[in-house]
């Protein structure tokens, strides 16, 4: 349960008009925040001390950035959190699934705070429990649960987590998606055999898993879509199926398109395809390299200067790149701006809010999961740190 949003103080706050004007590649974003606001920051910040710890994701804007005592994704920056329990007061400058598994992981006394409570993830959002539920006695009245493994993305809310955690599953990131679904297999006879798995909530990171890294067939994977009956499939095709996707997508990595990984080509022979795993199969096929955001910022510091990359992630994350690499040619994998506009809500009036208020000993937007939610999640979360490999990071 997360407490009510307290009016924001009249900091001001700029225009979004990026979307309207339709730039052109890379595109622009959102404006600057007040820059009187950056000095309220850093006093808030110096003024609680070590009580605060400030967690920043990747797609973070520049102007909350600076002030992330750590940066990463979101389970990295969960970990982090968690290592620091002299900080009472975790602000995450993320999305809200990311501050859950915060609380998750840290201890009783750490507060976690998200400076704008709308800042949500539109792919967590794809799968509700009582979707999720459903779905599963559709599988029962299918007669192939005891065949179900479920997997969840770490891009999901804590109670899908935790129904992970209840029905013998775990959770996954776009590191270990891999040795996540091997070993959900390996609890049902291994990849060769009957098992299946109910994968959450991203379709396009268990497809890609499943048939680049698994070498599955296309056919063995069937989606479930929460908004038709039985999800749209029949007991048969349930039967049959070895990945049961759930029909969700990033919205920002659902828009890359095949067209532009050609349009690209013919102009630069020796451009490089550079994508994130939530890209769609199609776009997928035609990259030279694969891999979660981690993945991507190391790849590009390792480049050779004047080598020529085309990323397909977050706006915010490529031109970021593009600005410490300015030997190396970086462009976006898309024609037009696609920056995640849930993760833009943690602007610096927000974030300047939700400090001063920390100062004057007010903890506002505070997330909270629920006990029975947080440990049930927990285990999930613990199968996953249990995995050899890359299990720890996002």
């Amino acid at each position: 349960m997360t407490t009510v949003d307290l009016p924001l103080l009249p900091l001001g706050r700029g225009v979004d008009r990026a979307s309207e004007r339709g730039v052109e590649c890379p595109g622009d974003l959102p404006p600057v925040s007040d820059p009187d606001l950056v000095e309220r920051a850093r006093a808030a910040k110096e003024a609680l001390g070590e009580k605060l710890f400030v967690l920043g994701h990747h797609y973070q804007r520049d102007e909350v950035i600076q002030f992330a005592d750590v940066t990463g994704d979101s389970f990295k920056l969960a970990r982090d959190a968690a290592g620091r329990p002299e900080a009472e007061y975790v602000v995450f400058c993320g999305v809200h699934f990311m501050a859950e598994s915060a609380d998750i992981l840290t201890a009783e006394h750490q507060q976690v705070v998200l400076p704008d409570l709308a800042a949500g993830c539109s792919m967590a959002d794809m799968a509700r429990l009582p979707q999720v539920e459903a779905a599963w006695e559709a599988l029962e009245a299918a007669g192939v649960t005891e065949q179900v493994v479920p997997v969840t993305y770490m891009n999901s809310s804590a109670d899908i987590k935790a129904f992970c955690g209840r029905h013998d599953g775990l959770v996954c990131t776009s590191s270990n998606a891999e040795t996540a679904l091997r070993w959900a297999f390996d609890q049902r006879g291994g990849v060769e055999g009957d098992g299946k798995v109910l994968f959450l909530p991203d379709q396009h990171l268990g497809r890609n898993t499943a048939v680049l890294e698994l070498g599955m067939a296309l056919d063995d994977c069937v989606v479930w879509n929460p908004l038709l009956p039985n999800g749209g499939l029949t007991e048969a095709e349930l039967r049959d199926a070895r990945m049961i996707l759930w029909k969700g997508h990033c919205s920002v990595h659902g828009r890359f398109s095949p067209t532009v990984v050609d349009e690209l080509r013919a102009k630069d022979p020796d451009i490089q395809i550079l994508v994130h795993p939530e890209c769609r199969h199609e776009v997928v096929l035609k990259a030279d390299l694969i891999g979660s955001t981690e993945f991507i910022i190391k790849t590009i510091e390792a480049a050779p200067a004047g080598s020529s990359w085309a990323i397909g992630t977050e706006l915010n994350l490529v031109q970021r790149l593009a600005r410490a690499h300015p030997d190396k040619k970086i462009a976006f994998l898309d024609r037009n701006v696609c920056y995640c506009s849930t993760m833009n809500r943690i602007d610096l009036p927000h974030f300047v809010w939700a400090l001063e208020n920390l100062v004057a000993g007010q903890v506002v937007n505070r997330i909270e999961v629920d006990d029975d939610t947080q440990r049930d999640a927990l285990v999930a979360l613990q199968r996953m740190l249990d995995l050899p490999g890359r299990s720890h990071k996002d």
